[in-house]
Protein backbone atom coordinates (compact mmCIF):
# COMPACT_ATOMS: atom_id res chain seq x y z
CA UNK A 1 0.00 0.00 0.00
CA UNK A 2 1.50 3.38 -1.05
CA UNK A 3 2.32 5.74 1.95
CA UNK A 4 1.48 9.58 1.58
CA UNK A 5 2.85 12.24 3.71
CA UNK A 6 0.56 14.65 5.69
CA UNK A 7 2.25 17.64 4.13
CA UNK A 8 1.43 16.00 0.74
CA UNK A 9 -1.97 14.91 1.99
CA UNK A 10 -2.55 18.55 2.50
CA UNK A 11 -1.84 19.91 -0.40
CA UNK A 12 -3.55 17.48 -2.68
CA UNK A 13 -6.90 18.24 -0.25
CA UNK A 14 -6.32 21.83 -1.07
CA UNK A 15 -5.70 21.13 -4.75
CA UNK A 16 -8.85 19.09 -4.90
CA UNK A 17 -10.55 22.46 -3.48
CA UNK A 18 -9.44 24.99 -6.00
CA UNK A 19 -6.39 26.33 -3.96
CA UNK A 20 -3.23 26.97 -5.43
CA UNK A 21 -4.53 27.97 -9.03
CA UNK A 22 -3.00 31.45 -9.86
CA UNK A 23 -5.88 34.33 -9.73
CA UNK A 24 -6.16 36.14 -13.03
CA UNK A 25 -6.20 39.45 -13.50
CA UNK A 26 -9.86 39.97 -15.33
CA UNK A 27 -12.93 40.01 -13.28
CA UNK A 28 -14.46 36.66 -12.96
CA UNK A 29 -17.30 35.91 -14.40
CA UNK A 30 -20.06 32.80 -14.47
CA UNK A 31 -17.79 30.41 -16.07
CA UNK A 32 -15.04 30.84 -13.57
CA UNK A 33 -18.11 30.73 -10.43
CA UNK A 34 -18.93 27.19 -11.78
CA UNK A 35 -15.25 26.04 -11.86
CA UNK A 36 -15.54 26.19 -8.00
CA UNK A 37 -18.33 24.05 -8.56
CA UNK A 38 -16.82 21.84 -10.25
CA UNK A 39 -14.00 21.51 -7.42
CA UNK A 40 -16.41 21.64 -4.58
CA UNK A 41 -19.32 20.32 -5.78
CA UNK A 42 -21.70 21.93 -3.42
CA UNK A 43 -22.02 24.94 -1.54
CA UNK A 44 -23.49 24.75 1.80
CA UNK A 45 -26.11 27.23 2.56
CA UNK A 46 -26.69 28.91 6.34
CA UNK A 47 -28.64 31.64 7.61
CA UNK A 48 -26.19 33.37 9.46
CA UNK A 49 -25.24 36.36 7.91
CA UNK A 50 -22.54 37.98 10.23
CA UNK A 51 -20.10 38.24 7.39
CA UNK A 52 -21.98 37.52 4.10
CA UNK A 53 -23.71 34.06 3.17
CA UNK A 54 -22.13 31.45 3.75
CA UNK A 55 -22.72 30.06 0.14
CA UNK A 56 -20.69 32.91 -0.96
CA UNK A 57 -17.31 33.10 0.94
CA UNK A 58 -16.00 29.91 -0.61
CA UNK A 59 -16.22 31.01 -4.01
CA UNK A 60 -14.45 34.30 -3.14
CA UNK A 61 -11.87 32.24 -0.66
CA UNK A 62 -10.77 30.87 -4.30
CA UNK A 63 -10.79 33.11 -7.08
CA UNK A 64 -11.24 35.94 -5.08
CA UNK A 65 -13.27 39.32 -5.52
CA UNK A 66 -16.36 38.40 -7.95
CA UNK A 67 -20.09 39.59 -8.26
CA UNK A 68 -21.71 37.84 -6.25
CA UNK A 69 -25.04 38.15 -8.25
CA UNK A 70 -23.40 35.58 -10.90
CA UNK A 71 -24.20 32.98 -8.13
CA UNK A 72 -27.42 34.59 -7.65
CA UNK A 73 -28.08 33.65 -11.50
CA UNK A 74 -26.73 30.91 -10.96
CA UNK A 75 -29.03 29.24 -8.27
CA UNK A 76 -32.17 30.98 -8.79
CA UNK A 77 -32.89 32.46 -12.00
CA UNK A 78 -33.64 30.36 -15.50
CA UNK A 79 -33.58 32.01 -18.76
CA UNK A 80 -33.15 30.28 -22.09
CA UNK A 81 -30.15 32.80 -21.71
CA UNK A 82 -29.10 31.53 -18.84
CA UNK A 83 -30.77 28.47 -18.00
CA UNK A 84 -30.30 27.82 -14.04
CA UNK A 85 -27.10 25.70 -12.84
CA UNK A 86 -27.31 24.86 -9.52
CA UNK A 87 -30.76 23.67 -7.31
CA UNK A 88 -31.02 23.90 -3.59
CA UNK A 89 -31.35 20.33 -1.73
CA UNK A 90 -30.08 18.69 1.26
CA UNK A 91 -26.47 17.81 0.34
CA UNK A 92 -24.01 18.62 3.60
CA UNK A 93 -26.71 20.18 5.21
CA UNK A 94 -28.81 22.31 3.23
CA UNK A 95 -27.06 23.65 -0.10
CA UNK A 96 -26.47 24.30 -3.82
CA UNK A 97 -25.68 21.72 -6.15
CA UNK A 98 -25.46 21.03 -9.46
CA UNK A 99 -28.67 20.75 -11.50
CA UNK A 100 -27.66 17.63 -13.27
CA UNK A 101 -26.81 16.13 -9.42
CA UNK A 102 -30.87 16.45 -8.29
CA UNK A 103 -31.73 12.93 -9.48
CA UNK A 104 -28.85 11.45 -7.34
CA UNK A 105 -31.09 12.50 -4.30
CA UNK A 106 -34.14 10.70 -5.03
CA UNK A 107 -33.38 8.42 -2.47
CA UNK A 108 -33.03 10.71 -0.03
CA UNK A 109 -36.17 12.06 -0.98
CA UNK A 110 -38.25 9.17 -0.99
CA UNK A 111 -36.95 8.85 2.88
CA UNK A 112 -38.07 12.11 3.53
CA UNK A 113 -41.61 11.42 2.17
CA UNK A 114 -43.03 12.35 5.31
CA UNK A 115 -40.06 14.44 6.61
CA UNK A 116 -37.14 15.16 7.67
CA UNK A 117 -37.73 14.45 11.42
CA UNK A 118 -39.77 13.60 14.68
CA UNK A 119 -41.46 17.28 14.69
CA UNK A 120 -41.81 17.74 10.77
CA UNK A 121 -43.49 14.33 10.69
CA UNK A 122 -46.49 15.19 13.87
CA UNK A 123 -47.15 18.66 11.73
CA UNK A 124 -47.92 16.35 8.36
CA UNK A 125 -50.24 14.05 10.97
CA UNK A 126 -51.65 16.91 12.13
CA UNK A 127 -52.44 18.38 8.81
CA UNK A 128 -52.95 15.42 6.38
CA UNK A 129 -54.59 17.82 3.59
CA UNK A 130 -52.43 21.29 3.72
CA UNK A 131 -49.61 19.58 1.53
CA UNK A 132 -52.33 19.13 -1.20
CA UNK A 133 -53.73 22.61 -0.45
CA UNK A 134 -49.89 24.35 -1.31
CA UNK A 135 -49.57 22.25 -3.87
CA UNK A 136 -52.81 23.42 -5.34
CA UNK A 137 -52.19 26.91 -4.08
CA UNK A 138 -48.45 26.52 -6.51
CA UNK A 139 -50.00 24.83 -9.31
CA UNK A 140 -51.97 27.62 -9.90
CA UNK A 141 -50.14 30.97 -8.57
CA UNK A 142 -46.88 30.23 -9.09
CA UNK A 143 -43.85 30.24 -7.14
CA UNK A 144 -44.34 31.21 -3.85
CA UNK A 145 -42.80 32.00 -0.50
CA UNK A 146 -44.83 30.33 2.32
CA UNK A 147 -46.57 33.36 3.47
CA UNK A 148 -47.44 33.51 0.03
CA UNK A 149 -49.17 30.40 0.74
CA UNK A 150 -50.68 31.37 3.75
CA UNK A 151 -52.70 34.29 2.29
CA UNK A 152 -53.81 32.62 -0.91
CA UNK A 153 -55.68 30.34 1.59
CA UNK A 154 -56.57 32.96 4.05
CA UNK A 155 -54.75 31.00 6.90
CA UNK A 156 -53.79 33.27 9.69
CA UNK A 157 -50.39 32.36 11.09
CA UNK A 158 -50.35 32.47 14.67
CA UNK A 159 -48.19 34.94 16.58
CA UNK A 160 -44.47 33.25 17.23
CA UNK A 161 -41.40 34.05 19.21
CA UNK A 162 -38.96 34.85 16.46
CA UNK A 163 -37.10 31.98 16.82
CA UNK A 164 -35.77 29.86 13.28
CA UNK A 165 -37.52 26.66 15.10
CA UNK A 166 -41.17 28.63 15.26
CA UNK A 167 -42.12 27.98 11.90
CA UNK A 168 -45.89 28.23 10.90
CA UNK A 169 -47.27 24.48 10.45
CA UNK A 170 -47.63 26.12 6.00
CA UNK A 171 -43.32 26.73 6.55
CA UNK A 172 -42.96 22.88 7.40
CA UNK A 173 -44.94 21.55 4.77
CA UNK A 174 -43.43 23.71 2.52
CA UNK A 175 -40.27 22.21 3.70
CA UNK A 176 -41.80 18.92 4.05
CA UNK A 177 -42.64 19.08 0.08
CA UNK A 178 -39.21 20.51 -0.50
CA UNK A 179 -37.26 17.31 1.39
CA UNK A 180 -39.70 14.61 -0.94
CA UNK A 181 -38.74 16.41 -4.09
CA UNK A 182 -42.14 17.84 -4.67
CA UNK A 183 -40.95 21.47 -4.44
CA UNK A 184 -37.95 22.92 -5.64
CA UNK A 185 -36.41 26.79 -4.32
CA UNK A 186 -37.61 28.46 -7.43
CA UNK A 187 -35.71 31.75 -6.20
CA UNK A 188 -35.03 33.52 -3.16
CA UNK A 189 -36.21 37.22 -2.07
CA UNK A 190 -33.73 38.48 0.69
CA UNK A 191 -33.28 34.98 1.96
CA UNK A 192 -36.77 33.59 1.71
CA UNK A 193 -37.31 30.55 -0.12
CA UNK A 194 -39.87 30.78 -2.79
CA UNK A 195 -40.99 27.42 -3.75
CA UNK A 196 -42.18 26.12 -6.62
CA UNK A 197 -43.48 22.39 -8.46
CA UNK A 198 -40.07 20.68 -8.86
CA UNK A 199 -41.21 19.61 -12.76
CA UNK A 200 -40.95 23.35 -13.30
CA UNK A 201 -37.65 24.38 -11.93
CA UNK A 202 -35.88 21.19 -13.16
CA UNK A 203 -36.05 20.94 -16.86
CA UNK A 204 -37.55 17.88 -18.12
CA UNK A 205 -34.77 14.95 -18.79
CA UNK A 206 -33.21 15.89 -15.37
CA UNK A 207 -36.51 15.98 -13.44
CA UNK A 208 -37.59 12.24 -14.79
CA UNK A 209 -33.98 10.87 -14.30
CA UNK A 210 -34.27 7.85 -11.62
CA UNK A 211 -31.02 6.25 -10.60
CA UNK A 212 -30.89 3.50 -7.97
CA UNK A 213 -29.81 4.14 -4.64
CA UNK A 214 -26.65 1.94 -5.24
CA UNK A 215 -25.62 3.97 -8.48
CA UNK A 216 -26.33 7.02 -6.73
CA UNK A 217 -24.89 6.56 -3.79
CA UNK A 218 -21.63 5.69 -5.38
CA UNK A 219 -21.81 8.61 -7.92
CA UNK A 220 -22.01 10.89 -4.71
CA UNK A 221 -18.55 8.95 -3.13
CA UNK A 222 -16.76 9.14 -6.43
CA UNK A 223 -17.60 12.63 -6.52
CA UNK A 224 -16.93 13.24 -2.70
CA UNK A 225 -13.67 11.71 -3.17
CA UNK A 226 -12.80 14.07 -6.05
CA UNK A 227 -13.77 17.46 -4.25
CA UNK A 228 -11.76 16.02 -1.09
CA UNK A 229 -8.44 14.51 -3.01
CA UNK A 230 -7.68 12.01 -0.42
CA UNK A 231 -10.00 11.57 2.28
CA UNK A 232 -10.85 8.32 4.75
CA UNK A 233 -14.02 6.79 4.90
CA UNK A 234 -15.71 9.01 7.20
CA UNK A 235 -14.73 11.74 5.10
CA UNK A 236 -16.23 10.61 2.03
CA UNK A 237 -19.53 9.89 4.03
CA UNK A 238 -19.60 13.19 5.49
CA UNK A 239 -19.38 14.79 2.55
CA UNK A 240 -22.71 13.93 1.94
CA UNK A 241 -24.06 12.77 4.99
CA UNK A 242 -24.30 9.28 4.28
CA UNK A 243 -24.43 6.43 6.20
CA UNK A 244 -21.36 3.87 6.63
CA UNK A 245 -23.43 1.34 5.42
CA UNK A 246 -23.75 2.88 2.38
CA UNK A 247 -20.50 4.26 1.71
CA UNK A 248 -18.38 1.26 2.31
CA UNK A 249 -19.49 -0.60 -1.30
CA UNK A 250 -19.45 2.22 -3.32
CA UNK A 251 -15.71 2.28 -2.18
CA UNK A 252 -15.36 -1.12 -2.74
CA UNK A 253 -16.76 -0.70 -6.10
CA UNK A 254 -14.78 2.34 -6.71
CA UNK A 255 -11.66 0.76 -6.10
CA UNK A 256 -12.40 -2.26 -8.08
CA UNK A 257 -13.44 0.19 -11.00
CA UNK A 258 -9.94 2.41 -10.73
CA UNK A 259 -11.67 5.24 -9.48
CA UNK A 260 -9.85 5.29 -5.91
CA UNK A 261 -6.74 4.24 -4.66
CA UNK A 262 -6.03 2.65 -0.96
CA UNK A 263 -2.96 4.35 0.60
CA UNK A 264 -1.98 5.40 3.99
CA UNK A 265 -1.59 8.78 5.17
CA UNK A 266 1.57 8.93 7.77
CA UNK A 267 0.09 10.08 11.72
CA UNK A 268 -3.71 8.55 10.47
CA UNK A 269 -5.36 5.75 12.38
CA UNK A 270 -7.85 5.02 9.14
CA UNK A 271 -6.85 4.24 6.09
CA UNK A 272 -7.34 6.53 3.23
CA UNK A 273 -8.87 6.93 -0.37
CA UNK A 274 -6.92 8.68 -3.33
CA UNK A 275 -8.89 10.11 -5.69
CA UNK A 276 -7.39 8.50 -9.21
CA UNK A 277 -6.11 12.08 -11.11
CA UNK A 278 -6.14 13.94 -7.88
CA UNK A 279 -2.88 16.61 -8.07
CA UNK A 280 -0.08 17.00 -5.31
CA UNK A 281 1.70 19.81 -6.20
CA UNK A 282 5.18 20.47 -4.56
CA UNK A 283 3.86 23.54 -2.62
CA UNK A 284 0.73 26.28 -2.53
CA UNK A 285 1.09 29.61 -2.46
CA UNK A 286 -1.64 32.57 -1.23
CA UNK A 287 -4.05 33.46 1.39
CA UNK A 288 -7.64 32.77 2.04
CA UNK A 289 -10.29 33.30 4.71
CA UNK A 290 -12.55 30.45 5.10
CA UNK A 291 -15.92 30.95 6.37
CA UNK A 292 -17.48 28.00 8.89
CA UNK A 293 -19.03 26.18 6.31
CA UNK A 294 -16.28 26.05 3.77
CA UNK A 295 -15.70 22.18 2.65
CA UNK A 296 -12.21 22.64 3.54
CA UNK A 297 -13.28 22.70 7.22
CA UNK A 298 -16.87 22.02 7.97
CA UNK A 299 -16.13 18.24 8.87
CA UNK A 300 -14.14 19.12 11.92
CA UNK A 301 -12.53 16.16 12.73
CA UNK A 302 -10.99 16.18 9.08
CA UNK A 303 -9.58 19.88 9.52
CA UNK A 304 -7.99 18.23 12.70
CA UNK A 305 -6.51 14.87 11.46
CA UNK A 306 -5.38 17.15 8.05
CA UNK A 307 -4.23 20.46 10.01
CA UNK A 308 -3.84 19.65 13.29
CA UNK A 309 -6.30 22.99 13.58
CA UNK A 310 -9.30 22.29 16.58
CA UNK A 311 -12.03 24.42 15.13
CA UNK A 312 -15.55 24.60 16.54
CA UNK A 313 -17.60 26.91 15.39
CA UNK A 314 -19.32 29.06 18.81
CA UNK A 315 -22.31 30.79 17.48
CA UNK A 316 -24.42 28.97 20.04
CA UNK A 317 -21.78 29.56 23.01
CA UNK A 318 -22.77 31.76 25.72
CA UNK A 319 -20.57 35.07 25.04
CA UNK A 320 -18.56 34.45 28.02
CA UNK A 321 -17.52 31.18 27.33
CA UNK A 322 -16.60 31.90 23.91
CA UNK A 323 -12.91 30.88 23.10
CA UNK A 324 -12.17 32.79 19.64
CA UNK A 325 -15.52 34.73 18.69
CA UNK A 326 -18.96 34.54 17.23
CA UNK A 327 -18.28 33.90 13.38
CA UNK A 328 -14.99 32.97 13.08
CA UNK A 329 -12.71 32.56 9.92
CA UNK A 330 -9.33 29.76 9.86
CA UNK A 331 -7.18 31.43 7.44
CA UNK A 332 -5.41 29.66 5.13
CA UNK A 333 -1.64 30.81 4.62
CA UNK A 334 0.64 28.58 1.56
CA UNK A 335 -1.31 25.33 2.37
CA UNK A 336 -1.59 25.57 5.99
CA UNK A 337 -3.83 26.96 8.87
CA UNK A 338 -2.07 29.92 10.51
CA UNK A 339 -4.91 31.69 12.62
CA UNK A 340 -8.33 32.73 12.45
CA UNK A 341 -10.29 35.98 12.84
CA UNK A 342 -13.20 36.45 14.65
CA UNK A 343 -15.20 38.50 11.56
CA UNK A 344 -18.40 41.00 11.60
CA UNK A 345 -19.59 43.22 8.87
CA UNK A 346 -21.50 46.24 10.06
CA UNK A 347 -23.10 47.67 6.64
CA UNK A 348 -24.66 50.33 8.07
CA UNK A 349 -21.09 51.55 9.32
CA UNK A 350 -19.22 50.80 6.09
CA UNK A 351 -17.21 48.66 8.34
CA UNK A 352 -15.56 45.08 8.83
CA UNK A 353 -14.78 44.24 11.94
CA UNK A 354 -12.25 42.33 13.42
CA UNK A 355 -12.86 41.97 17.55
CA UNK A 356 -10.14 39.06 17.95
CA UNK A 357 -7.21 37.61 16.01
CA UNK A 358 -5.43 34.87 17.32
CA UNK A 359 -2.64 32.59 15.74
CA UNK A 360 -1.75 29.26 15.91
CA UNK A 361 0.93 27.75 17.91
CA UNK A 362 4.30 28.36 16.51
CA UNK A 363 3.21 31.44 14.30
CA UNK A 364 3.18 34.62 14.72
CA UNK A 365 3.87 38.08 13.29
CA UNK A 366 5.26 36.82 10.15
CA UNK A 367 1.72 36.04 9.28
CA UNK A 368 0.47 39.34 9.97
CA UNK A 369 0.68 41.05 6.52
CA UNK A 370 -1.08 38.62 4.93
CA UNK A 371 -3.71 38.51 7.21
CA UNK A 372 -4.27 42.01 6.49
CA UNK A 373 -4.08 41.69 3.00
CA UNK A 374 -7.08 39.05 2.92
CA UNK A 375 -8.74 41.07 5.32
CA UNK A 376 -8.69 44.36 2.75
CA UNK A 377 -9.75 42.03 -0.14
CA UNK A 378 -12.36 40.91 1.80
CA UNK A 379 -13.68 44.84 2.77
CA UNK A 380 -13.68 45.80 -0.23
CA UNK A 381 -15.51 42.40 -1.82
CA UNK A 382 -17.73 43.51 0.23
CA UNK A 383 -17.85 46.90 -0.88
CA UNK A 384 -17.31 48.38 3.34
CA UNK A 385 -14.49 51.37 3.48
CA UNK A 386 -13.21 50.68 6.53
CA UNK A 387 -11.66 47.73 8.61
CA UNK A 388 -11.44 47.97 12.03
CA UNK A 389 -9.43 45.31 14.48
CA UNK A 390 -9.92 44.96 18.05
CA UNK A 391 -8.05 43.79 20.98
CA UNK A 392 -8.40 40.31 21.78
CA UNK A 393 -5.91 37.73 20.43
CA UNK A 394 -2.26 37.33 20.08
CA UNK A 395 -1.99 39.03 16.71
CA UNK A 396 -4.57 41.74 17.54
CA UNK A 397 -1.99 44.52 18.05
CA UNK A 398 0.16 43.50 15.33
CA UNK A 399 -2.92 43.44 13.07
CA UNK A 400 -4.14 46.50 13.78
CA UNK A 401 -0.54 48.13 13.08
CA UNK A 402 -0.20 46.68 9.52
CA UNK A 403 -3.98 47.53 8.89
CA UNK A 404 -3.39 51.41 9.80
CA UNK A 405 -0.17 51.29 7.62
CA UNK A 406 -2.29 50.16 4.77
Amino acid sequence: MREMSLAAARRTALAAQGFGSTRTVAAPNRARVMKVLDRTQLLQIDSVSAVVRAHYAPVFARIGKYDRTLLDEAAWTDTSRKPRRLVEYWAHEAALIPVEDWPLMRWRMRRYEHGRWAGMRRVVERNPTLGRDILDVITEAGACSAGDVERHLEIERPRRNGSWWSHSDTKVICEQLFAAGELSVHTRVGFTRHYDRADRVLPPDVFAREIAEPDAVRELVRKAAVSLGVATEADLRDYYRLAGGQTAPAIADLIEAGALEQISVRGWEQPAYLATGSRTPRKLEGAALLCPFDPVVFFRARTERLFDFHYRIEIYTPEAKRVHGYYVFPFLLDGELVGRVDLRADRAAGRLSVPGAFAEPGRGPEVVDALAGALREMADWLELDDLVVGERGDLATDLASAVAAG
